[in-house]
């Protein structure tokens, strides 16, 4: 039975003899457009520019062309890949009465040969078949991603850029750590904020200084380190801004209600709501499945094995979890979910405790998902007071 924003399958009947469906196959060189236009017995096809406008044009064009074999068009339906250019053109074309869909390019059923046959024509064809189908209300042809609002996109960058710039952060740390071990030096911490001061003071273990071009170097990695962490400073106090400022907006209230739960900082909160919490999931397993934390079964005859986690969905979210997890054990050890994986590890080696970490996080996130959409309290979760806004 569709459920709520089940986006496996249409819910609109098609009526294909008054429906102009057309596929665009993207790049950053140039857009195929192929269409199945009513009243045609060709299917056409069009190569244009990265251009929105052309691309209205040629559908107008189409339109025309189907209401002058006597077809009156009631309905466009557009659709593309989603991939690198986002969803701005599904939100251009939506501000002019044309229905788009962004096709999960992962859910589209390709050959399996070895060296299959690839080209834009051939995309298009293969595009054209799985909207068809998923048009026509039949599950299994493909996805859709559901369409992200200009706001719900950008209040996910600050998040993200945060993660680039920590993992800058470690990659400037581990690289001056390097050069130094290369020169004998030990002991020395890049991260203090006078490290750049004591640059001058090192010396080799044969009590000579480090050489000028490695201390040249060191100095311009730490001089980097210092700017990543002014702007993650900067980051995290306009967040604290932001809820301050706004409580209500942006999901503050779950970030809000999530942050209270001891463990969970202001940062892992607005990485959860921003990232899945927010996006309205149907239930349990649409949770899970979009952190990626489902398992990827192999079963043929007799044999019966299972190859671990599926590894789809958001990556960003999973590592978040499963960090999580770990801190979860720590901070609620008297939770309902910390004993189930207590009792289930206590004295199992250290495989079966990295398997059953990955069964908490998924469990622990299906119980936050409930906290903040029915304010279930998981059992035995303690709570900081709630703090009311300004």
């Amino acid at each position: 039975m569709p459920q709520t924003n089940d986006l496996s399958r249409s819910l609109v009947a098609l009526e294909q003899d008054n429906t102009l469906i057309a596929v665009v196959e993207m790049s950053a060189a140039s857009w195929l457009v192929g269409g199945l236009v009513p009243g045609l017995a060709r299917e056409p096809q069009k190569k244009l520019e990265p251009d929105a406008p052309a691309l209205l044009k040629l559908i107008h064009r189409w339109r025309d062309e189907a209401e002058k074999a006597g077809r009156r068009i009631k309905r466009i339906v557009v659709a593309y890949e989603a991939g690198r250019d986002g969803f701005w053109l599904a939100r251009w074309l939506i501000a002019r009465s044309v229905e788009v869909y962004v096709i999960h390019s992962t859910s589209v059923a390709v050959s399996r040969e070895h060296r299959r046959a690839k080209t834009d024509r051939l995309d298009v064809g293969l595009l054209k078949r799985s909207l068809l189908g998923w048009l026509r209300g039949e599950a299994g042809h493909c996805r859709m991603a559901a369409i992200a609002s200009l706001e719900a996109e950008d209040a996910r960058r600050p998040n993200r850029e945060r993660e680039r710039l920590t993992k800058e952060a470690t990659r400037l740390v581990n690289r001056a750590k390097a050069a130094l071990a290369r020169w004998g030096v030990r002991g020395f911490n890049p991260k203090l904020r006078k490290a750049i001061d004591k640059l001058e003071g090192l010396c080799t273990p044969e009590g000579a200084p480090l050489p000028p071009n490695s201390v040249a170097e060191l100095r311009r990695d730490l001089e980097r380190l210092a700017l990543i962490r002014r702007q993650v400073a900067e980051l995290e106090a306009a967040r604290l801004g932001r809820l301050e400022r706004a409580p209500a907006e942006d999901g503050g209230p779950m970030v809000r209600l999530l942050a209270r739960v001891i463990g969970i900082g202001v940062e892992t909160a607005d990485m959860l709501v921003q990232e899945l919490l927010s996006r309205g999931l149907r239930d349990r397993r649409a949770v899970a499945r979009f952190a990626g934390l489902t398992g990827s079964p192999d079963e043929s005859g007799a044999r019966r094995r299972e190859r671990g986690l599926a590894r789809v969905g958001s990556a960003r979210v999973r590592r978040g979890m499963i960090q999580l997890a770990w801190r979860f054990l720590r901070f609620q050890p008297d939770s309902a979910l910390a004993q189930w994986w207590r009792k289930r590890t206590d004295g199992a080696p250290a495989k079966v405790r990295l398997t059953m970490i990955v069964a908490l996080s998924r469990k622990l996130l299906i119980a936050l998902w409930r906290l903040v959409t029915t304010g279930d309290v998981p059992q035995g979760v303690h709570l900081r007071p709630e703090i009311t806004p300004a």
